[in-house]
């Protein structure tokens, strides 16, 4: 009876299903890779986002990376037409694109366009890359109604699909609410560009993950066989 609920499910998600357990084990893995990250440049590096933003995004993307590639590659769509190796592409072609789209429109935002800041844009935008376009690369491919449906019109499907959505929202959002005290005449170190920027993405990114399980956790349950 299960496997057939969760065989429609996935039939109306138009994504796999998997359970609440497993996505709990996916931003886990997440969110200790981005804790791993962080501790290995406070302890065995010695630098932080404020002492050394551009190194300390660096660290974050490139340690964060193949977990989230190797983890959401698992979900794929078309799984008859693509495999895994496949999905693990996607992962790691869309970095460098997303990073684009992230280093233009913080351009377009105000971000400093001098030298000195140039390493901090492109790490801070690799970053936001995995926060937002990888895990749906991996999973959706290409599809551009897909990419539109979670993205522009915020409608994710199934519990694969929250995972993707919420948290990439979130460090949107965070970002955005983290750059209000750059304007402000307070004269921290924090205020500088894109340390607080990161620290708000990154808020929003930890705080987002914990909401997508509750959606997972409710959607999954919608989707349980009623009791005669």
């Amino acid at each position: 009876m299960w496997k057939t609920t969760a065989t429609k499910a996935s039939a109306i998600d138009g994504s796999s299903s998997i359970s609440t357990s497993e996505a709990f084990t996916v931003q886990l893995l997440c969110g200790f890779g981005l804790a791993f990250a962080l501790w290995v440049a406070k302890n065995i590096c010695s630098i932080h986002l404020v002492t050394d933003p551009s190194n300390t995004l660096l660290l974050i993307w490139i340690i964060e990376l193949p977990i989230v590639i190797l983890l959401y590659s698992r979900y794929r769509r078309n799984r008859k037409h693509c495999t895994y190796l496949r999905a693990v592409g996607r992962g790691f072609v869309a970095l460098p694109v997303g990073a684009a789209i992230n280093f233009l429109g913080a351009i377009a935002l105000g971000a400093p366009v001098t030298i000195q800041y140039l390493p901090k844009t492109v790490n801070w935008s690799l970053m936001m890359s995995l926060f937002t376009t990888v895990p749906a690369s991996s999973v959706l491919g290409s599809s551009w109604a897909d990419w539109r449906r979670i993205f522009a019109q915020t409608k994710p499907n199934g519990s694969v699909e929250y995972l993707i959505c919420l948290p990439a929202h979130g460090a949107i959002i965070g970002g955005w609410f983290g750059a209000w005290p750059m304007p402000l005449d307070w004269e921290r170190p924090w205020q500088e560009w894109p340390i607080s920027v990161s620290y708000g993405a990154i808020t929003g990114y930890l705080v987002a993950m914990v909401l997508s399980l509750g959606f997972a956790l409710a959607h999954n349950r919608s989707y349980l066989p009623k009791r005669d």
